[in-house]
Order: C-alpha cells, then structure tokens, then sequence
C-alpha cells in the first residue's frame, strides 16, 4: 500500500502544495486525487508566481483580462480565481463526501496586507464572495494583525487558512481567534459550522537552525514543534471551552503542517512526511515530496497526544544557543517578507507579459 494510503486511512488529509494551469488542462491534478490520495490543494503567491512565469498557460488569459480593461492585482486575481474554481471543482466529489471536512482550495489575500487589519477583513470577504465556491479557503497570515482578522472573518461565515504560524504560541493565537469567532456566531444564533485550518510551517526551521546547531540536532527543530503544537491541539479539542461548542454543533479547526519538503540534501526527502503522521490532520506537500511519499514514504508511529519528546528536544536546542522564541518571531516576519517580495514578482511578471503581448503585435492593450 501507498504510504499516500497509509496517510490517509490513518486520518490524515494530503493536500497538495501547488497549482498551475498545465496541471488543470493535463489532468494531472485529477490523477493525484485519484492514484495518491490528494484531498485538497494550497497556494500562495510564490506558487502563482512561478506557475504564471513557467511558460505560456496563462498568456490568453492575461491577454483577454488586459482587453477587458484589467491589470496588476485585479488581473491576478481573476487568473487565480479561475484555476481555483477549475481545482474546487474538481474537490468537490471528496468535499461532499466528507461532509465539508475535505476537498479545500485556498486562495491568499494580498500579502501587502499583512499589518492591515481592516484591509485584510474586506480583501478576505471580496475573496470569498467573488469565489463562489463553497469549499474555497481565505488565507490569512497569523500576524499580530491577522488575528483579529481571523475572528472577524470566522464570525462572517468565512472559510479561513490561517498561514504563516511557526510557534505553538502562535497556533493557539490564531485557535483563540477561530474560537471566539465561532462563540459570537453561536451567541448570534448564527451556525457554528465554519471550516478552518491553522498552517504551522516546519521545514523553515530547521534552514534557520542547522547552521547554529550540531549535526546531531539537525533537522529535529521543525518535528519538535510540530509535535509541541500536536500537543496543544489535542488539549485544545479535549478542553471544556471547545467541548461546548462542539455540542453546538462546531467543527474543530484543524491542524496543518505546511512547509514540509525537505530543504537539506542530506536528509530522507520524506523526512518531515513520515515524521508528523497525525489524525484529524492536513499535511499540504510539495509535488516533488507527493511523488517521493507515494513512491518510498514510510510513516512512522502516530505523533503522540502528549507530544513525546518535543520539550526535552527543544530544551536541547535551546540550550545548543538558540533563542526560539525570537526565531519564531523573526520566521514569521521574514515569511511575510517572502510573500510580499513574491507577490511584487508576480503584478511585475504579469506586467512584463502584457508588454510582450503587445510587442508581438496582439491588439493594443488597455492603459
């Protein structure tokens, strides 16, 4: 059996960490949900701005857009929301079969966002209604900002992907939002069922760390979260407070590991797969590392609700020099950082494209 199986009879969904056109036009994506046990899709604008600057699958599309009239963000955002809606679609078998726990696709806010709390409340809300799609998450970055963001938006009905979380102190700042936006709505007579996934990042790390670290601590950091906010997940579901809103009839928010390709060469490239087997959890992987589990994945133990060994490995690496709490704090900057530089790359690349359009003699475009 597939370990892609293995996860998934486990409890644990496989979401894939990518989307391009070619992999909607080639049917790719529908052989992944069908041969490996894919089960929903991420994306940031990292992955658009390399799908869009990976040859010519988007070039009728920005065309047609700049003849319209549309450029920079308003011009992205129609692209993506069209390979979104093509991805939801094809989502929407397991979607419905899970009763709505499964089969997400999620589309970011604009990253300029990230300290604009307002901004990111009314980007996510013109997101979720120009979707239309029911199983489309909004991301929102767990910032300081995005939290009360996330609350906000939860209380509107809005599916939110909290990204961007790299601490356990982090995850459960963006549960609380989840929580008291659900605790509003039950207050208002409101529905409780609001999907949501909060998105730890684990491989980044163990970039960050390995260089100040021993060899024998590398690559332990980002599983040692992982398995520290497992922790605090679990105590979460089996607290009074969630308790009573699950017998309102709440879903839990649950827990995804993002960022778990492996970045060192020297480690298993399914290191961090086959470390964080978990039930009642989505890991959102690469396709290099989706090609690598379905091929030689080999899970191990199911992470352990009290975390096992994740204080003592932490207490080790502290004590090796590093300042975890500042790294959390400076990842998650940094990571906001990253998409924004992307994102740039991205209204620049479409930009450059429209202007080659043009200059190979396709009608004037739009001003």
């Amino acid at each position: 059996m597939k370990a892609t199986q293995q996860l998934h009879d486990l409890g644990q969904s496989l979401w894939l960490d990518n989307i391009t056109r070619t992999l909607l036009d080639d049917g790719t994506l529908a052989r992944y949900i069908a041969e490996d046990s894919v089960t929903g899709l991420t994306s940031n604008p990292s992955i658009f701005d390399a799908a869009i600057g990976g040859g010519d699958a988007y070039d009728a599309g920005i065309h047609a857009k700049s003849l319209a009239g549309l450029k920079g963000e308003e011009l992205f955002m129609e692209l993506a929301l069209e390979d979104l809606r093509r991805a939801a679609d094809l989502f929407k078998p397991v979607f419905d079969a899970t009763h709505q726990v499964d089969g997400w696709v999620s589309m970011e806010v604009s990253p300029l966002l990230a300290a604009d709390t307002d901004g990111t409340i009314a980007a996510a809300d013109a997101i979720h209604t120009r979707a239309q799609r029911p199983n489309l998450f909004v991301k929102i970055p767990g910032t300081p900002e995005g939290i009360p963001a996330i609350e906000e938006a939860i209380f509107r009905g809005i599916p939110i992907n909290v990204t961007l979380l790299f601490s356990c102190d982090q995850y459960l700042a963006a549960a609380g939002a989840y929580l008291r936006g659900i605790e509003r709505r039950v207050a208002a007579g409101l529905d409780p069922q609001v999907a949501s996934v909060a998105s730890l990042f684990i491989s980044r790390w163990d970039v960050a760390a390995n260089p100040q670290l021993p060899a024998e601590l590398h690559n332990q950091l980002g599983i040692a979260v992982g398995k520290q906010s497992y922790r605090a997940y679990r105590e979460l579901l089996a607290s009074p407070r969630w308790l009573k809103l699950a017998a309102a009839g709440a879903r839990p928010q649950r827990l995804l590991w993002a960022s778990t390709g492996t970045k060192d060469p020297n480690a298993p490239d399914t290191l961090y797969v086959d470390a964080l087997a978990a039930p009642d959890t989505v890991d959102t992987i690469p396709e290099k590392t989706l090609h690598a589990v379905a091929d030689h994945g080999k899970p191990g133990a199911v992470l352990p609700v009290d975390g096992g060994d994740a204080e003592a490995v932490l207490a080790k690496i502290a004590k090796a020099g590093v300042d975890l709490d500042a790294l959390a704090l400076k990842l998650q900057q940094d990571g906001a950082e990253a998409f924004v530089k992307s994102w740039k790359q991205l209204l620049q690349r479409i930009a450059d494209k429209q202007a080659a359009l043009a200059a190979r003699g396709k009608e004037p475009l739009a001003r």
